[in-house]
């Protein structure tokens, strides 16, 4: 399959063409969990949602994460945390192929998704970023009102139903749309950071993925609209599945499930950094009884 357009803007998981599945209807089908109407509550046994395997990426001669093995439940908040440079972000863009769009980049191991190999050669990576939305450190409207950005994936996808619904529905599951409802072909650019953000995260669930990728969403905005991504994010996981990279640790402790620590491993000469995941378990278990002692210091502020 070849990789995304690059003369399509910045992916946002919004930004697909018309198409089934990842491979075949029978796939399409099984991704369909959020439209089954059963509450988080009610599912039944946590299923996996993601399973990677010894994953690695090297940039060009340099390997910057190693041995990368993590599961991911459905309907759960997943924290990476770590200090800059680990290779939380690198690991993130591992899920939904992003690393594709990076000429030096190769992934090595499985990122297993529903029982799928992203990465096997019969995989459309247009199809994975359909399904798998992402969310920016830095606000990325573009240059179009809110309703156009809000529909521009739907209209690409070729989404049956009233585009207004559609927009709409965006717009509250992103918690948006009481304020911007009266002037929707107003130019997003002249939303507040905060508002922008949010409409960042509508457009990506406008296509109604199964998982949402945030990469510190929240690293460029004021507290009040940090608290009010959070919650959010809170109410989303009723539908979605969430993984968030945060270099806050309040936030990570408020807002997630399961926390997976990175750190980094010197080579021998101490000049190649190579990311490595220490501990991953409940979120509380990492913050109040973490099994290794690098977890500890970490999150008690000894480092990083």
């Amino acid at each position: 399959m070849s990789s995304l357009d690059e003369s399509l803007p910045e992916p946002t998981g919004a930004e697909v063409l018309p198409g089934e599945s990842l491979r075949t209807s029978e796939v399409m089908s099984s991704l369909d969990h959020h439209e089954t109407g059963i509450p988080s509550s009610e599912a039944g046994p946590q299923m996996t949602i993601f399973d990677c395997r010894d994953v690695e990426v090297f940039y060009g001669s340099h390997q910057a994460i190693r041995d990368v093995s993590l599961s991911f439940g459905l309907r759960e908040v997943t924290a990476l945390i770590g200090p800059s440079g680990c290779g939380k972000s690198t690991f993130l863009r591992c899920l939904n192929r992003m690393n594709d769009l990076i000429p030096s980049a190769k992934v090595g191991g499985h990122v297993i998704y529903h029982g799928q190999d992203l990465y096997a050669p019969e995989i459309d990576p247009v199809q994975v970023r359909k399904r798998i939305g992402m969310v920016f450190q830095k606000p990325n409207p573009f240059p179009k009102s809110i309703y156009d950005n809000v529909a521009f994936g739907p209209r690409v996808v070729g989404m049956e139903g009233d585009m207004d619904e559609i927009v709409e529905r965006a717009l509250v599951r992103g918690a948006l749309w009481e304020e911007v409802k009266d002037r929707l072909d107003e130019n997003a650019f002249g939303m507040s950071g905060g508002q922008q953000q949010r409409l960042c995260i509508a457009r990506a669930l406008a296509t109604d993925p199964d998982v949402l990728l945030m990469d510190e969403p929240c690293s460029a905005l004021d507290p009040i609209s940090t608290g009010r991504i959070e919650d959010l994010m809170s109410e989303l996981k009723e539908r979605i599945s969430i993984v968030i990279v945060t270099h806050n640790m309040q936030q990570a402790a408020r807002v997630s499930d399961k926390t997976a620590f990175f750190n980094v491993e010197l080579a021998a000469d101490e000049k190649s950094r190579t990311g490595v995941v220490v501990e991953y378990d409940a979120t509380e278990t990492i913050f109040t009884n973490p099994s290794d002692k690098r977890t500890e210091d970490y999150v008690t502020g000894k480092f990083g």
